[in-house]
């Protein structure tokens, strides 16, 4: 049984066999020497580590934040994070200080944020951070600027 030009079963021709064969040319030229060694992979960064601190640090933070120092400034002096110091103190058996704001502290707040200080002086004014401040502004009922109006 026969359907068009070519016996069914077989294979068609392929007429074009010079185009093929310079396209296949082309191609090879376009490849790299295998004389020459394959580029070396830029080395991934290494994570970093979680820094452990060891029993004499632990101890030693412990103590100076029993003496005063903030979290903030062991955090600086042992070169871990904030919130390192506090898990720290936590699994020690500390309990934290926090900083808390008196009504005398917030009636001042808000006369110097009324008169046009911002929240970051402010805190840094109350040893607070600026979102304490806001917060409690806010709760107060006091109107908050437009922190990109500059009049």
């Amino acid at each position: 049984m026969r359907t068009g030009f070519f016996p069914v079963g077989d294979k068609v021709p392929d007429w074009n066999t010079k185009s093929r064969l310079r396209a296949l040319r082309d191609l090879l030229g376009t490849l790299p020497d295998p004389s020459t060694p394959p580029p070396v992979q830029a080395q991934r960064p290494k994570r970093n580590k979680a820094k452990r601190l060891k029993d004499a640090q632990v101890a030693e933070l412990v103590e100076a934040y029993g003496h005063g120092a903030t979290t903030y400034q062991l955090a600086d002096r042992f070169d871990i994070k904030r919130q390192t110091v506090s898990a720290i103190l936590k699994r020690n058996g500390i309990t934290p200080r926090w900083r808390r704001l008196t009504e005398a502290n917030l009636d001042e707040a808000e006369r110097l944020y009324v008169q046009g200080m911002s929240l970051a002086r402010i805190a840094d004014r109350m040893h607070v951070d600026d979102e304490t401040i806001r917060l409690r502004l806010r709760k107060r009922g006091v109107q908050m600027r437009d922190p990109h109006d500059r009049s």
